[in-house]
């Protein structure tokens, strides 16, 4: 235990060399035991069938049957050593039918029986005549011996038994010298896993962006513990498309239940719509976009992972477009109202200077003219947006531009006989007044650079029939039919300055979104300056499935933020 907690104090490649270099250690130690042993057997098995081998040659030669058979102890001594030295034998020993020594390495022994050091009775050769390896400590020593029965010439009697011996120091010094090639693998099977892992563990932490173990294992309790505490919904895949992470966030969100495990699931078996797969196969990020995914519709971001040059894999993170158009509803009034003081104050305080320029010249009809000129005209057109419409978001958003127009030196008209007072309680009023604050900002600035001051925007709205019908009108340069086909694309301008081609592209947007239809066409007259005019067909039945149809049929979900 105690080892234990001291190898975690340990950085991770010293780590990696002892344990590596432990088991080459222990693996290339129990494997050299092994083979120690089994070269031990092996030895022991050869040196005995050789001795074997020598025995019986001995035994079967003439001059032995004939001297065995007579007891000639003086031709057999010498012999024996002349045998032993042309087998390159220790010994060779030999016996009658009794198993008393006839010739011995030592003189002195012969005449003594053959089993009296080491116990061997010598049976299987003397009695049952076969020849067989024995391994014991002799009068010489530890020893390898054959022993072969000595038959009379006929063949048919145990005359004696001849016994060559190998002495087992040989083999000693052979498995020594092998013990000794074995450490020598060991330390250079150590040495190998010492490199090895000093470049494993560089490669591996490199890879682990040379973090510690520690280190990553709370880097990993801190990311869950941050996906838990977000309010958004957050799904990640790997680069097979398979879940690795969904936070409680997105299970509740998307109202999926909690019981299952998403963990290791494909992506499109659980959120088929998600198009995280084409992030990943693309490897292009999306940020802000409105889908509708799961019967919700959402704000989405979608981030590839890229390492090196690979796409790891994708992470997506989104809310509740409700909840983004809560906040977003809030600005846009915000905005208006400020935009509609601001434009208010500039204009008014223009009039009070015209106003005071003239009573302090005592030109005080004048003066009142002016006073009643602004006043009446003013009242002329909250009076016409009362009649217009009774939606106080509209009516207030069209006031703001039309002092917006005024400042500007442009004139902003709703034509006579418009009406729209059916709108309906399903439709957002921060897309509607988004989607026509474009159209209106355009036609103004369209209408200012081809006119200069004194042009016109006409407005024409209807609410007669199952549709909402905005008509959005300037004179401004007209444009091409080339243009009218690729004005909606976003960062598409027919302006030079920077900073264009957003507002179209947001109104195309939130239009399909909203299930309607909005055409571009030039106007040429001769008795009027030409321009272009823009007409928006809202339907008056909107609903989720609607919005969720026109979200699903549109090629390229676009970017939600607010404009006016």
């Amino acid at each position: 235990m105690l080892h234990m907690l001291s190898l975690r104090h340990l950085r991770l490649k010293w780590r990696m060399i002892l344990i590596l270099g432990l088991i080459a250690v222990l693996q290339t130690g129990m494997l050299g035991h092994f083979a120690i042993r089994y070269l031990d057997n092996v030895l022991d098995e050869q040196i005995g069938q050789q001795a074997m081998r020598v025995a019986l040659a001995i035994a079967a030669s003439p001059d032995v049957i004939r001297a065995v058979e007579a007891g000639d102890s003086d031709f057999l001594q010498p012999l024996s050593y002349k045998l032993a030295h042309s087998a390159e034998a220790r010994f060779v020993v030999f016996g009658d039918k009794d198993g008393i020594r006839l010739a011995h390495p030592f003189p002195h022994m012969i005449g003594n029986s053959m089993a009296d050091d080491d116990g061997d009775t010598n049976a299987p050769a003397l009695v049952h005549g076969k020849p067989y390896v024995s391994k014991a400590l002799g009068s010489i020593g530890w020893s390898m011996r054959g022993k072969a029965p000595v038959f009379n010439a006929a063949g048919t009697k145990v005359i004696g038994i001849v016994s060559v011996g190998y002495m087992l120091d040989t083999v000693d010094r052979l498995v020594s010298n092998h013990r000794l090639s074995m450490l020598f693998a060991i330390g250079g099977a150590f040495l190998f896993s010492v490199f090895t892992a000093v470049w494993f563990a560089s490669h591996f932490k490199k890879a682990i962006f040379n973090l510690e173990p520690e280190q990553i294992g709370r880097m990993f309790q801190e990311r869950n513990a941050t996906l838990e505490t977000v309010r958004e919904g957050i799904v990640a895949i790997n680069h097979e498309g398979k879940i690795t992470t969904f936070n409680h966030a997105a299970i509740q969100t998307l109202e999926l239940p909690e019981s299952d495990s998403y963990i290791g699931k494909p992506i499109q078996a659980v959120l088929p719509d998600s198009g995280m797969l084409d992030v990943l196969e693309q490897g292009t990020p999306q940020y802000d976009q409105e889908i509708w995914l799961h019967n919700h519709l959402l704000i989405a971001n979608r981030i590839p992972l890229i390492q090196g040059d690979q796409i790891t894999g994708v992470v997506s993170s989104f809310r509740l477009k409700n909840e983004v158009d809560l906040v977003s509803r809030k600005l846009t009034r915000i905005k208006q109202y400020a935009e509609s003081l601001r434009s208010q104050s500039h204009e008014y305080n223009n009039k009070l200077h015209t106003i005071a320029g003239l009573i302090q010249i005592d030109a005080k009809d004048e003066a009142l003219a002016v006073i009643g000129q602004e006043s009446s005209s003013h009242q002329a057109f909250i009076q016409q947006l009362m009649e217009v419409t009774s939606d106080s978001i509209l009516a207030g958003f069209l006031l703001g531009k039309y002092n917006r127009a005024k400042e500007l030196g442009v004139e902003l008209v709703i034509e006579q006989g418009s009406q729209m007072s059916a709108l309906p309680d399903a439709l957002p009023r921060e897309q509607l007044v988004s989607i026509l604050g474009n159209l209106i900002d355009n036609a103004l600035e369209a209408s200012l650079s081809h006119q200069g001051k004194g042009g016109t925007v006409t407005l024409i709205l209807s609410d007669f029939g199952k549709e909402l019908i905005f008509e959005v009108e300037d004179q401004g340069p007209g444009i091409t039919r080339e243009d009218q086909d690729k004005i909606f694309t976003r960062g598409y301008t027919t302006k030079a300055a920077q900073g264009h081609g957003i507002g179209l592209d947001l109104v195309k947007s939130l239009t399909d979104h909203l299930g309607g239809l909005i055409t571009v066409e030039s106007i040429t007259s001769e008795a009027a300056p030409s321009g272009s005019r823009f007409t928006l067909y809202l339907p008056k039945q909107i609903t989720p499935n609607n919005q969720s149809n026109a979200t699903k049929n549109n090629d390229s979900t676009k970017h939600t933020e607010v404009q006016s």
